[in-house]
């Protein structure tokens, strides 16, 4: 009796001490959370040096987020919102909802970064993955005039499939509603976020799915499997920048503002390439894992700022709906 009497008493106590902990909450996206993601290794790394709680939130896919954090507005459990992009930071600002941050270093991106509000924790280029022995397109004229079936990702809940969308506008401009009338035949579905679209490939439904230029890493390296490749467009490469913010109604500000500092560490952006699966925002000391330097590298790349992204998103989510409807 006296074991389980003093048993009942250190479980109590470590209760005591769990709770006293503070709790940082972080909205992401699924796949961010998931056990192959980067989401387990970063809340066990941070946990170790904030004494606090990181509660990992998987809300979909990136564009996802905007939407719950638009829909639950200062009522929102999120500390911290992960997982957005450079095509929805206007939109996000526009909501009042976000926090201006305090970090201050020198990113490895192939742009220039200043921003007050957002920091850029990775970022890679939009491409159609495929069977490396399988013939690819070099363009989207030569992909929607071919028979090859396609997997994308749905623009209103996904980051990736916003970016196709802008990709195929900075292109082809007032020309992209017909490039997407000669590829509504080609896409075999629609997903609600990358994991599905991705999964359904590797099950065989499709010959190509909107992914990543560094989506062959993960089979070279995790799997020792080098038979994907991603297919090189003549016409450039979209780019994606993933972003973290504070929300502005936090209560826990300072621990908000040390997550996001140590977004910027060498642990966090060193657990990123092979988690999940996209270039650091900053380059770790150790460099990059071997089997980046097979990866694909545009010879051109294409990014919309925020503005002007915010600008053509509606028109272009227009034409891609009007295509599809057809």
């Amino acid at each position: 009796m006296k074991h389980l009497l003093f048993a009942a008493g250190l479980l109590c106590a470590t209760s005591a001490i769990a709770a006293d902990k503070p709790q940082l909450t972080v909205y992401t996206y699924d796949s961010f959370v998931s056990d192959w993601g980067p989401g387990p290794q970063v809340k066990e790394a941070f946990e170790a040096v904030c004494n606090c709680e990181l509660n990992l939130v998987g809300i979909e896919d990136g564009a996802a987020l905007l939407s719950r954090i638009r829909l639950e507005g200062e009522n929102s459990d999120a500390d911290i919102v992960l997982g957005l992009d450079t095509n929805l930071i206007a939109a996000a600002k526009e909501t009042g909802l976000f926090a201006p941050h305090s970090v201050r270093t020198e990113y490895a991106l192939p742009i220039e970064w200043n921003d007050e509000t957002f920091v850029p924790y990775d970022w890679g280029y939009f491409a159609f993955v495929h069977n490396k022995d399988a013939e690819a397109p070099g363009n989207f004229r030569e992909l929607a005039e071919s028979d090859t079936k396609i997997l994308i990702q749905d623009p209103r809940s996904s980051t990736p499939g916003l970016g196709l969308l802008l990709w195929v506008k900075a292109v082809y401009g007032d020309e992209a509603s017909a490039i997407w009338e000669g590829l509504s035949d080609n896409i075999v579905t629609v997903t609600k976020g990358w994991s599905e679209a991705y999964g359904l490939f590797l099950e065989g439904e499709a010959d190509m799915v909107l992914s990543y230029t560094t989506s062959p890493a993960y089979h070279l390296i995790a799997e020792d499997d080098a038979s994907k490749a991603a297919a090189a467009f003549d016409e450039g490469h979209y780019m994606q920048v993933e972003v973290a913010a504070k929300m502005a109604g936090t209560d826990q500000p300072e621990l908000a503002d040390q997550f996001l500092e140590f977004m910027t560490s060498d642990v966090f952006q060193s657990i990123i390439p092979t988690t999940n699966w996209m270039y650091p925002a900053i380059t770790p000391e150790g460099g990059l894992p071997k089997g980046f330097e097979t990866l694909h590298t545009p010879e051109k790349s294409l990014l919309l700022g925020a503005d002007e992204a915010a600008k053509v998103r509606e028109e272009a989510l227009a034409e891609w709906l009007g295509a599809l409807s057809q």
